[in-house]
């Protein structure tokens, strides 16, 4: 248990952990398996692919970004490649800056990582245990919640509201010991809003002491406002950003988590180690295209909108979104409607959560791909 600080070892027994539970999650971090790290596209694969994928599939599963990186941030990663060799702290700083300029916030409350699935494994670490309940909308997404219980804290599942926000007020009054109250916005895998004024009302009537954690990965892409003010405001609030969507750099790995900075020093306890400086420059490249989120919203909306046309059309059930996943009611066994997909004409959808069983989710990819979808989907229905 020496890699925990005197510190660290008094929160975790805080929470609930015993000591035994506390030298079996230093064994874990020791040996490099400290959680499960199920971020969006190792989800994917656990549910739908297996081995390498055939040439001419349609990998709509992911809710990756077919765009890319922009040109901007292509020439950024080309130009700091012959400096490889170093690991040039200054690009990650002058990351960190550029998105407290441009959010109203001091630097101090804005820190780097590669993506954002690390920082939100690493505050379940910080802020759960058997005693300080995980709280999520039902369905969410699971990597927070797989995380907590792997290293044995209490999690509670709350359904979604009739229009398919996250239930605050259940979600506050779910337990008084609350941990981290978990809100993607919008939702991952529905698509759908929790409205910011909601949101405010949850972090000024959560439970004393909890944590609201709002994963703002698809922000961009719904044009809805972001709730940075809040952590301006030094709320218990601790907002996750990526640049893996609208910024098409999910395999470039970029992340930021913004709080203020003694929540985040609780989180970046438990990392370490630089940054790619890749991944950096094409990120500040990324914050400084002032074109960029506005023309791949609109992009990505347009062909939202046709799939969502063309669904009216043939009478099929869906969850109105306004991100770049939506999800489908097929009226039967996900699963099933999935893997015919696959062997229908190698178009790969996105996993099947339990509480809603014949639910899929299809991620919005290029005008192409999702033609060849609808094709697909048709005869699979049929």
């Amino acid at each position: 248990m020496h890699i925990f600080s005197d510190a660290q070892k008094r929160d975790f027994l805080k929470r609930g952990f015993s000591r035994r539970d506390l030298g079996r999650i230093a064994a874990m971090i020791t040996t490099g398996a400290a959680l499960p790290f199920y971020n969006e596209p190792a989800l994917a694969q656990l549910s739908a692919i297996r081995g390498p994928l055939p040439a001419d599939a349609v990998k709509i599963d992911a809710n990756e970004n077919p765009l890319g990186p922009s040109t901007e941030a292509r020439e950024a990663i080309q130009k700091i490649l012959p400096q490889g060799g170093r690991y040039l702290y200054n690009e990650t700083a002058v990351m960190r800056e550029t998105l407290a300029e441009m959010e109203s916030l001091k630097p101090t409350y804005v820190q780097a990582y590669p993506g954002s699935s690390a920082p939100l494994h690493q505050a379940v670490l910080a802020f759960t245990g058997p005693d300080k309940p995980f709280i999520t909308g039902d369905p969410g997404y699971e990597a927070g919640e797989n995380a907590a219980r792997f290293i044995g804290a209490k999690v509670i599942r709350v359904p979604l509201t009739k229009t398919y926000a996250h239930d605050v007020k259940a979600m506050a009054a779910a337990s008084p010991n609350a941990g981290l109250i978990y809100i993607c916005n919008p939702n991952n895998p529905t698509g759908t809003i929790t409205p910011k004024k909601e949101i405010e009302w949850l972090v000024a009537n959560k439970p004393k002491g909890s944590v609201v954690m709002i994963d703002e990965a698809y922000i961009h892409i719904s044009g809805e406002p972001f709730c940075s003010d809040l952590v301006a405001q030094d709320k218990d609030v601790i907002i996750l950003r990526t640049f893996s969507k609208i910024y098409g750099m999910a395999g470039i790995r970029a992340g930021l988590v913004l709080a203020r900075p003694d929540l985040q020093q609780k989180i970046s306890s438990y990392s370490s180690g630089a940054l790619p400086i890749t991944a950096m420059v094409a990120a500040t490249a990324s914050l400084k295209d002032k074109n960029i989120v506005p023309q791949r919203r609109k992009i990505i909306g347009d062909i939202r909108n046709d799939m969502f046309a063309w669904m009216d059309k043939h009478n099929f059930k869906y969850v109105p979104s306004v991100s770049n996943k939506f999800m489908v009611d097929v009226g039967r066994p996900g699963n099933e409607i999935k893997q015919k997909l696959i062997e229908t004409d190698h178009v790969y959808i996105g996993r099947v959560w339990p509480s809603w069983p014949t639910h899929v989710r299809v991620t919005i990819g290029t005008k192409e791909e999702m033609e060849r979808f609808k094709a697909a989907f048709l005869k699979v229905m049929a």
